[in-house]
């Protein structure tokens, strides 16, 4: 470990130089629509203009104040140092708000609602950004992606384009925001053919996911040993966001990897079983390199910490991509 703070490491994959970061919250945003006021924690980078913006989707978790804006501060530190601002909503299905068990067509994962928070966000982003201290007119409103880790790469899915059916009806639902350019899919449920029992009785719209119009760009990252019984036999479940979908489209499978992909929802947290720093420093370095590549075409990012990967001993992780499907 080339650096012992974790906000600044990067799994020795090479990435800009960090900066100091704010973090504030809770930004409040009152809907009508919404049972809760929507609250959001937004980190950036305390200078610089023109900053890209990442809207995190929280997975739905076991954890009281993880799966919510509390959470994954491994990754949201990290980008918001190296130049992203980060805005993470606290959704419906927190643990920390007890609506899971609610008399909620939408309950307990509120997937739709997940979707609606986003794009709720990109609707107010000027009163988000007029309410942090020293961000008003530093940021790139027209750089906006989306990321997410398991029901939140679920959330992300959605944003860029998969469908999925409606379990009341069984209608097709269409939830893409075009103002979203390109995702960072991370343990995403998969399609949902070989879905097991218990997740098809517990969570039933997963009984269905369309990835082939998910046309926007996004890095699918999955953990070569995330396999739970509960939703599927079969280990590559995780990475349908990428086999499924047309391309662009790029697959990063993280060697020995688990569900939390060692670690990104918290620094030392219970939950993660299969912790390790190394990982974790890695893959955020890598989705950052992905995101900046892809939001600015021409910049180095992606193929520097590429090579820079498939040079690491032993293998932190493995990289397959798709190009551009012709329509």
């Amino acid at each position: 470990m080339s650096n012992p703070d974790p906000v600044v490491h990067s799994g020795r994959i090479p990435v800009a130089a960090p900066t100091a970061i704010l973090s504030y919250g809770p930004v409040r945003i009152d809907l009508p629509h919404r049972v809760r006021p929507l609250e959001l924690t937004v980190s950036a980078p305390v200078t610089g203009t023109g900053l890209p913006v990442i809207v995190f989707s929280h997975g739905h978790g076991a954890s009281a104040f993880l799966s919510s804006r509390h959470g994954y501060r491994p990754l949201v530190d990290f980008w918001a140092a190296h130049g992203f601002v980060v805005v993470q909503p606290t959704h419906l299905d927190a643990g920390m708000l007890g609506l899971r068990d609610a008399d909620d067509p939408d309950a307990p994962l509120y997937w739709r609602s997940r979707t609606r928070d986003v794009t709720d966000i990109l609707d107010h982003l000027p009163t988000v950004e007029a309410d942090v201290p020293g961000l008003v007119g530093r940021i790139d409103r027209s750089r906006i992606v989306a990321a997410g880790h398991s029901l939140g790469g679920h959330t992300t899915c959605l944003l860029l384009g998969m469908r999925v059916r409606d379990p009341v009806d069984g209608a097709e639902v269409d939830l893409r925001d075009p103002r979203v350019r390109a995702g960072v899919v991370m343990a995403a449920p998969g399609i949902g053919d070989d879905l097991a029992d218990w997740a098809a009785t517990h969570y039933p719209v997963l009984r269905h996911a369309d990835f082939s119009r998910m046309h926007a760009p996004a890095l699918v990252v999955a953990g070569t040993r995330d396999l739970d019984p509960h939703f599927s036999e079969r280990l590559g479940y995780r990475s349908d966001a990428y086999t499924h979908s047309p391309g662009p489209k790029t697959l990063l499978s993280v060697t020995d990897g688990e569900h939390m992909l060692s670690g990104v929802s918290g620094f030392d947290v219970a939950e993660t079983t299969d912790e390790d720093p190394e990982r974790v420093a890695a893959v955020r370095a890598l989705a950052w390199a992905y995101l900046r590549s892809t939001l600015y075409p021409g910049d180095p990012a992606w193929d520097t910490a590429a090579r820079a990967l498939r040079s690491l001993t032993p293998s932190l992780a493995r990289i397959e991509s798709r190009p551009r499907t012709a329509s």
